[in-house]
């Protein structure tokens, strides 16, 4: 009754159950009661369904179902009333219900790959319109609503399954299954999708044991190996989707490219895949020579997965970015297949890349690992090193030197992590040497054995690929592992005079153990002995702080300006000079416009604001917005190389690098580009001597966006217009070393052709920054140049105690910087180029300096000095505008 009187009959009552459960019961009891019918819902499923046999016997008074007299017409109309207003009462309650009170509901796709055991892979299955493909997508589709019904998590919210691609092995099915999820309940179809292989084995069971009649068309498929995951809720989000079939042949190199590439930019809210196959007994090699997408993942992606669908437990990588074409953007499958997605965003949208694919034996020499090694030493490397391993890899390694002799295992060069690996226990990928498993980022890592054999066993998962490493074994002696060295508590071998001299040379410290400090050393409380180049220098090199105390002229809680008063550290950054010279409101945090001197950032409004480091850090705080402008600069086209203790710069990495040669000749210094016209060096390099006049504009070959000495054909050619050295540059102290050079035409920003942004009078490079030095300059004291663009990460030195080191030859318009243990520096050739500094926040490299000079080259606590570029930036835009 209760359902007949609204607009809609009771069938039609019912869009989803659990939607009525609390209104139906309500309404219906209530006229229940009024009228003495059964209390239970007619539109409700029912404990047990009625037995049709039953039938009601007629009583056996009929004057017993005769009706009483009522109450008389008052009782009738309040009745009627009552009646009236509970039906309105109950249609509102409804009309709110299904109309006002949308229920949420989330869209979940879910994939997934599961093997038919009882079927042999027909070529034909290949193509997703044949017959064959149709006919057993079918079946599978058909397994799969059944399953899905059969589990009441899944039956209500289930919409529908797509069968995506089958490949060998007996059959592998990949499918797409997608469910519209109530807010709230996506958790529980989480917990059933995950035991989607135990849900396959109780279906597989009741079929094998009768008790389920199947649907004769699935045709009694018997599954296996299922594996499902949520899809990546990024791939299907988008407007514009397109799908690509392709398999590869033998000898035979196919191209990949984004669309659009590489005359146009690929298009926004897109998704390409490909799906790629090889023959049997070949797996899928995938090599990118251009990538350059946005930076963000979030935004513009490419994975690839070692599946035909997008299994989330499957994937090999996830990249961004712009890399550069050395960077071994290599992949390779573990079986005969593999899916490669492309998604792009609404916005900003980048010039793609291209990708070469082809198929490798899998009996290829690329693709064997482990085996025996034997002899005094040797090398050996994971598959596919220096690119990608592939995924569902072991490889064993038994290693056997001459008797007598115990054996060493060095890895030069160890890459191996992923999302999720803990580097404590590798519970993914990992090495395994000395029942100990290995796993992360690091190099020259040593392992021994006290014995004359050795097992390396090198392990893969299914998800997340990396590079692999390099490892050298050798033989030594058990009495004598480190003939005339220090051997390290962690087996590495070292120089004697290492022992105790400040720095970490073994890698674990055990150098620097039971050690005397001597006078040119600090001596740590903890017992360490540092050089006194890192004594206030900002960091805590004893690991005490000893090296940080007793540093200013001013108490615990005070400032010291820069005219030695001392003021409260209240009363720094507040507002007003206390210090008398401006240095307590320079280089503030926060950005107030404040009074203008030489600490502070001026504005071109001539407006002055307090804060550290303004420019480029894209957040505008002039108000005439001037310390965003002109930002294009600074920027790294490519990711930096991961080759861990490398030295090699990746090509276009420091796309502001310049190789000046004299006409004819060889390199002979660097410089930086700072706009389309102009250079900065070091003036020393363009200084006459008796044989050529450097001075001279004729006299210089420019090269811009070089990589490789020995090939010129991709870089830009310049000739000078002018060059301009400092008037105040001292040939014999090197201060001022600074010059300006003017190419003969304006040169076109690319990739590789980039300029450095110029730092304000007011930046601040703070001691004990990590910056880089790059060139073609000797790779040692008195050695020859490289023919690849060398980079070294160094640290600013506190200018004070770097100046007593140096013999008090320092000027304010130098700073120090480099590793103080040596080994890393400048060097002749280096001259001229830039000493490059991130900015924080932000993303630019700024010109910090340019090299200048110094005591030879990487020598121990003799670091390289560099002209400071802040200290010269007014006379730069005198010359230049920029």
């Amino acid at each position: 009754m209760c359902i007949s009187l609204l607009p809609f009959s009771c069938k039609s009552c019912l869009p989803p159950l659990d939607e009525l459960e609390f209104v139906i019961p309500l309404c219906w009891s209530f006229f229940a009661i009024i009228n003495g019918w059964p209390h239970a819902s007619p539109c409700l499923p029912q404990e047990h369904d009625w037995d049709p046999s039953v039938q009601f016997l007629p009583a056996a008074d009929s004057k017993k179902l005769e009706k009483k007299k009522g109450l008389g017409k008052v009782g009738a109309v309040i009745g009627l009333l009552i009646f009236f207003l509970v039906i309105s009462l109950m249609t509102g309650l409804l009309v709110w219900h299904f109309h006002f009170r949308k229920v949420v509901k989330i869209k979940k796709m879910y994939t997934g790959s599961m093997r038919i055991t009882n079927q042999v892979f027909q070529d034909v299955y290949e193509n997703p319109n044949s017959t064959e493909f149709k006919t057993l997508a079918k079946q599978v589709a058909v397994e799969l609503k059944d399953i899905y019904s059969k589990t009441p998590q899944l039956s209500k919210y289930y919409i529908d399954s797509t069968i995506q691609a089958f490949s060998e092995g007996s059959v592998i099915a990949y499918y797409t299954s997608e469910f519209h999820v109530p807010s709230g309940h996506e958790d529980s179809v989480d917990r059933a999708m995950s035991s989607m292989d135990q849900l396959v084995h109780k279906q597989q069971e009741r079929r094998r044991t009768g008790k389920l009649n199947s649907d004769k068309s699935v045709g009694d498929l018997v599954f296996d190996n299922v594996m499902t995951a949520e899809l990546d809720t990024r791939l299907f989000g988008t407007s514009r989707t397109y799908r690509y079939y392709q398999h590869t042949r033998s000898n035979h190199i196919a191209i990949l490219e984004s669309p659009g590439f590489p005359n146009y930019p690929y298009p926004p809210n897109t998704m390409v895949q490909w799906q790629l196959r090889a023959d049997r007994g070949y797996v899928i090699k995938i090599d990118f020579d251009t990538f350059n997408l946005e930076e963000n993942c979030k935004n513009d992606f490419v994975k690839m997965y070692d599946s035909l669908v997008a299994i989330e437990s499957r994937v090999m990588d996830e990249i961004c970015g712009y890399y550069s074409p050395n960077d071994h953007l290599t992949y390779v499958s573990s079986g005969n297949v593999m899916l490669v997605t492309f998604v792009s965003n609404e916005a900003r949208d980048y010039p793609g890349f291209r990708a070469h694919v082809s198929q490798v034996s899998t009996s290829s020499r690329a693709m064997q690992c482990g085996g025996t090694l034997s002899g005094n030493s040797g090398t050996f490397k994971s598959p596919n090193y220096p690119d990608h391993y592939p995924p569902f890899t072991t490889c064993v390694w038994t290693i056997q030197v001459p008797p007598g002799k115990h054996v060493k295992v060095t890895f030069d060069k160890f890459l191996i992590s992923e999302p999720g690996q803990d580097g404590n226990t590798c519970t993914k990928d990992y090495v395994k040497i000395n029942e100990k498993k290995l796993c992360g980022e690091f190099s020259n890592v040593v392992e021994t054995a006290e014995t004359n054999q050795l097992t390396v066993v090198f392990s893969s998962d299914a998800s997340y690929v990396d590079r692999g490493f390099t490892a050298t074994y050798e033989a030594f002696e058990p009495k004598d592992p480190c003939p005339k060295q220090f051997m390290c508590a962690n087996s590495n071998c070292i120089d004697q005079k290492l022992k105790c001299d400040g720095w970490n040379d073994c890698g674990d410290n055990s150098d620097e153990g039971d050690c005397k400090c001597d006078a040119s050393q600090i001596s740590c409380r903890n017992g360490m002995c540092k050089p006194k180049f890192w004594l206030c220098d900002g960091v805590n090199d004893c690991g005490d702080n000893t090296d940080e105390q007793n540093c200013g002229f001013c108490s615990k809680g005070q400032f010291t300006c820069s005219n030695n008063k001392c003021v409260s550290e209240k009363q720094k950054c507040d507002g007003r000079d206390d210090c008398g010279d401006g240095s307590d409101e320079g280089h503030c945090q926060r950005s107030n416009a404040v009074m203008c001197t030489q600490y502070t950032y001026q504005c071109k409004n001539r407006m002055c604001v307090s804060k550290i480091n303004p420019e480029c850090d894209d957040i505008v705080d002039c108000t005439d917005g001037s310390d965003e402008q002109n930002c294009e600069c600074g920027k790294q086209p490519y990711k930096t190389s991961r080759i861990v203790g490398g030295q090699d710069a990746s090509q276009g990495e420091f796309p502001w690098q310049v190789s000046l040669h004299i006409k004819g000749s060889s390199h002979v210094c660097g410089a930086s580009i700072i706009s389309d016209r102009w250079l900065v060096t070091a003036a020393h390099c363009v200084q006459d001597d008796a044989k050529t006049r450097y001075s001279q504009p004729g006299t210089w070959d420019v090269y811009l966006g070089l990589h490789e000495q020995r090939d010129k054909s991709k870089a830009v050619k310049r000739g000078l217009k002018r060059i301009i050295s400092h008037p105040s540059y001292n040939s014999y102290t090197f201060d001022f070393d600074i010059a300006l050079m003017e190419l003969d035409s304006p040169v076109t920003f690319s990739s590789t052709i980039t300029p450095i942004c110029l730092p304000s009078s007011s930046y601040v490079f703070p001691v004990a920054k990590s910056v880089w030095i790059t060139g073609w300059g000797a790779t040692r004291e008195g050695g020859y140049g490289p023919n690849v663009l060398q980079k070294a990460e160094v640290r600013i030195i506190n200018s004070t105690v770097c100046n007593e080191l140096m013999g008090g030859q320092l000027t304010s318009r130098m700073m120090c910087a480099g590793v103080l243990a040596g080994g890393v520096d400048a060097c002749q050739g280096d001259s001229g180029g830039p000493l490059s500094s991130l900015s924080v926040p932000g993303s630019r490299m700024f010109l910090a300096g340019v090299v200048s000079w110094g005591d030879g080259c990487a020598r121990r606590n003799k670091p390289g000095i560099y002209t400071t570029v802040t200290k010269l930036r007014g006379w730069i835009a005198e010359k230049t505008q920029v």
